[in-house]
């Protein structure tokens, strides 16, 4: 069964920095794309960003530059790397598998169990 476990989250203060990693077992990791997700209280489930199998990516748009995603393969580990990061950036942060590159949840199949970001003002 594929698991996702995503670690890194924690708190920061406003204008820092937070590297997110998440990694996966039980799974072809080359084979997929990874998206990251994250949901505030309250708020749905949004769209940050993701990379593709060929290590493309593409990213919500409030995330303006802020963020980097990348992928090891050979460590079947995806990282979101989140710098200048603002109180509107604390949610929960989650990372998925899907078989191709989408922006809606619905197109992902494997999700992890979510991480804790906090932003102090």
């Amino acid at each position: 069964q594929v698991q996702l476990v995503e670690s890194g989250g924690g708190l920061v203060q406003a204008g820092s920095s937070l590297r997110l990693s998440c990694t996966a077992s039980a799974l072809a990791f080359s084979n997929y794309a990874m998206g990251w997700f994250r949901q505030a209280p309250g708020k749905e489930r949004e769209f940050t960003g993701l990379i593709n199998r060929a290590g493309g990516t593409y990213y919500a748009d409030y995330v303006e530059g802020r963020f980097t995603i990348s992928r090891d393969n050979a460590k079947n580990t995806v990282y979101l790397q989140m710098n200048s990061l603002k109180p509107e950036d604390a949610a929960v942060y989650y990372c998925a598998a899907a078989q191709a590159a989408r922006t809606d949840a619905q197109g992902y199949f494997s999700w992890g169990q979510g991480t804790q970001v906090t932003i102090s003002p």
